[in-house]
C-alpha cells in the first residue's frame, strides 16, 4: 500500500509541475499581450481566452498536489483537541465523502468532454477552439486529484488501525 500511495504522490508532483509549466506560459502570453499593446498598439486576440484556459487547467493539475501537502482547508483546531484514534475516523470519513463526491464530478466532468468532443463543441471566439482540449486538461487535473484523495483516504483509515498521526 505504501508503494501504492508514493506512486500518487509522484503523479500529483508531476501534476503540479505541468500546472506551474502552464502558470509560466501564461504570464509569458500576458507580457507578450502587453508588450504588443504598449509598443505597438496590436493584441494577440488569443490572451484572455488562453489565459482562462490556463488557470482552469492549473487549478485541476495542482488540486492534488496541495492536498499532498495538506494546503486545503481543514478545521485542525477542532481534531487538534480529539484523541488521536477519534480524529483519525473524523479525517477518514471526510476524506471518504470528499473522495465520493469528486468521483461525482469527475463523472460529470468526463461526460462534458465526450460531449464536447463527440458534437464537435467550439469556443464562441476567433480561434474557434475546440473545448475539450481545455476541459481534457482539467479532466486530467480532477482524475489526478480523485486518484490522490482515495489515497489520502487509505492513509487514515491506516492511522486508525495503527495509532499514527492524522495525516
Amino acid at each position: 500500500m505504501d508503494r501504492l500511495i508514493r506512486g500518487v504522490e509522484r503523479v500529483s508532483d508531476w501534476m503540479a509541475a505541468a500546472a506551474a509549466v502552464i502558470l509560466g506560459l501564461v504570464t509569458a502570453l500576458i507580457l507578450v499581450e502587453i508588450l504588443l499593446w504598449n509598443a505597438l498598439e496590436k493584441t494577440t486576440l488569443v490572451s484572455d481566452e488562453y489565459s482562462a484556459y490556463g488557470l482552469a487547467a492549473m487549478i485541476f493539475l495542482a488540486c492534488g498536489y496541495c492536498l499532498k501537502e495538506k494546503g486545503h482547508i481543514r478545521i485542525t483546531l477542532i481534531l487538534g483537541f480529539l484523541p488521536r484514534r477519534v480524529a483519525a475516523v473524523v479525517t477518514s470519513l471526510s476524506a471518504a465523502a470528499t473522495t465520493a463526491f469528486m468521483g461525482y464530478l469527475w463523472w460529470y466532468l468526463l461526460l462534458m468532454v465526450r460531449s464536447s468532443y463527440r458534437y464537435g463543441s467550439t469556443s464562441g471566439t476567433l480561434t474557434n477552439t475546440p473545448l475539450w482540449i481545455p476541459q481534457a486538461l482539467m479532466l486530467v487535473g480532477a482524475t489526478a486529484f480523485l486518484v490522490q484523495l482515495g489515497a489520502t483516504t487509505l492513509k487514515t483509515v491506516r492511522a486508525i488501525r495503527t495509532g499514527e498521526e492524522v495525516v
